[in-house]
């Protein structure tokens, strides 16, 4: 190549790269990956991240260690700077739904990972290191019930913008699931005393990793939010009511997740006996279960909990012997009581809370299952409607356009009445303890992406939580209503992180709830607004019929 065609190929190079500065340079974008730039230092050494749009952020940070079966301790120190600018690894676990059904993989964009049982991290997003400032904290607890899911799986859970628009300091987590985190061994030694809690553990040890190192990331220990989703709803609602959580945190929001009753001691007892009998071992053998290949130690777990699960079944208790899954245990010890029963949530009366569910939940993925859904004459919706409502068919019809008069008969069958009547029955509570104040919500926002067709189902809240609603457009559209909307929501949250009152910022005017007024908000598009005991017809016809099946 000659002197001139090295010039013009230069030339050609700087013409690509100029336009894309230019463009960086408009958009404000920024990142600095410098090692000095980004250090920062826990009690167990220091961590470097990166900057990016003036967001620090640190991912994969060790927050504890543990063997496999045993409670959690304190990760060993290291030597020099950690870097911290990839996820770690996530607990091992089955295949998840965005593997085989496109259009949910398509929607959440689901980032799996890489699975290792040294999974016991924290990521972090933050504005400032000792800067003087004490930000408020919110910790992030992902769903997937107690056997799949990780604080990095979607890309709504990203904490950069909540973070950078509240100058709030965002925490995420990945603990032990499955039969690694809820597998009962306590008939086999000391040792495996609480094997049957040990993700709740695995939290607990997050949640005072945070307490004791979030100062180092600008954040106050001293204000500390969790919320969590689904799975991390429950985990919420389960941490409230468990006395090894007391004092770690100031403030909860449940979403979707307010059902969290737990395993008798007896089941789980008997799938640990199980699976120990299904892997070849005894009582004298049993420290052999440490080195069981994964796979196989899943698979025999899950064999056990399917034979439990069907004697629990014929003793009309199923409830207490499997939760979608594996679920911790009511050991009389960690878990003394069911999540919200017999007075287990007194221990945090005095946290405020916002408690809420989405308007389709699961009922949501109907038209995911349902060949040409929105196809459906109002007959076959009613034919369909009859199979579960019976001779009150005709009476849920009336109640349902009295109660959502905008919505379609489309909508009928798709409204959900198992997760908003767990959150009501747990802000009812929470009301009755008087103690500190709680909001309810709905969700009801039906996002135009892939057609209409996920509604406002499960985790559809997610994106406008953490503001992401750019972020994840596959499932949002990034419309502008869409835009406005998570503006909203996420100003909600970051005002209760910050005050333990959503109000302000653009929130519309959202008062507590009371026995007496019954306040939801609904969040939704075009508008937001609150209104007081307006399903409750709907609800207590939905009640009535529930009870006469059984």
């Amino acid at each position: 190549m000659n002197k001139s065609h090295i010039i013009l190929s230069l030339a050609g190079l700087l013409a690509l790269v100029m336009p894309v500065r230019a463009q960086n340079e408009i958009a404000g974008y920024s990142m600095n990956s410098s090692t000095a730039a980004s250090t920062a230092t826990t009690q167990y050494g220091k961590v470097c991240g990166y900057i990016e749009n003036g967001v620090y952020t640190y991912k994969g940070i060790p927050y504890a260690s543990a063997s496999r079966f045993e409670e959690p301790h304190a990760p060993e120190a290291w030597q020099g700077i950690r870097s911290s600018r990839q996820y770690g690894p996530t607990c091992p676990q089955e295949f998840r739904t965005g593997w085989y059904m496109d259009n949910v993989a398509f929607a959440s964009n689901w980032n799996d990972g890489y699975p290792g049982e040294d999974c016991l991290r924290v990521n972090i997003w933050t504005q400032g290191l000792q800067d003087g400032r004490k930000r408020p904290v919110m910790v992030w607890i992902h769903g997937g019930g107690f056997s799949t899911g990780s604080g990095q799986e979607q890309p709504a859970y990203d904490g950069a913008s909540l973070c950078k628009k509240g100058d709030v300091v965002v925490v995420s987590l990945n603990h032990r699931l499955n039969v690694l985190g809820f597998l009962n061994l306590s008939g086999f030694g000391e040792q495996y005393r609480h094997s049957a809690n040990l993700g709740l553990l695995d939290i607990v040890e997050a949640l005072k990793w945070v307490r004791n190192n979030i100062a180092a990331f600008g954040g106050d220990p001293d204000n500390v939010t969790i919320f969590g989703q689904s799975g991390g709803g429950r985990k919420v609602s389960t941490l409230l009511c468990m006395p090894r959580a007391k004092g770690l945190f100031e403030k909860a929001i449940v979403e979707s997740g307010s059902g969290a009753s737990f395993m008798q001691n007896k089941y789980s007892a008997e799938i640990g006996q199980l699976t120990v009998k299904y892997l070849g071992l005894d009582a004298a053998t049993i420290d052999k279960i440490k080195t069981v290949p994964y796979q196989e130690l899943l698979a025999a777990g899950n064999k056990a909990a399917a034979e439990v699960k069907k004697e629990a079944d014929a003793n009309g208790d199923g409830d207490h012997a499997s939760i979608w899954g594996w679920m911790p245990t009511k050991d009389g010890d960690l878990l003394p009581e069911d999540a919200f029963a017999n007075g287990s949530e007194l221990q945090s009366k005095d946290i405020p809370m916002i408690v809420g569910t989405c308007l389709n939940e699961f009922a949501g993925f109907i038209p995911l299952m349902v060949p040409d859904y929105f196809g459906q004459t109002e007959e076959q919706i009613k034919a369909m409607l009859t199979k579960s409502y019976g001779k009150y068919t005709d009476e849920y019809i009336k109640a349902f356009h009295e109660t959502y008069p905008d919505l379609s008969y489309l909508d009928m069958p798709l409204i959900d009445f198992k997760y908003r009547p767990q959150a009501l029955a747990q802000v009812e509570t929470k009301v009755k303890d008087n103690g500190a104040p709680v909001w309810n919500y709905l969700f009801a926002y039906q996002s135009k992406a892939l057609d209409g067709v996920m509604t406002a189902c499960h985790c559809q809240e997610l994106p406008y939580v953490f503001n992401n609603v750019t972020r994840c457009a596959s499932e949002t559209e990034a419309s502008p209503e869409a835009i406005r909307l998570g503006e909203v929501m996420s100003s909600a949250w970051i005002n209760f992180a910050r005050t333990g009152n959503p109000n302000g910022n653009g929130v519309p005017e959202w008062q507590a709830y009371t026995t007496a007024k019954k306040g939801t908000m609904i969040f939704n598009a075009p508008e937001n607004s609150v209104k007081y005991g307006f399903d409750s017809k709907l609800q207590e016809l939905v009640r009535k019929v529930t009870m006469e099946k059984k």
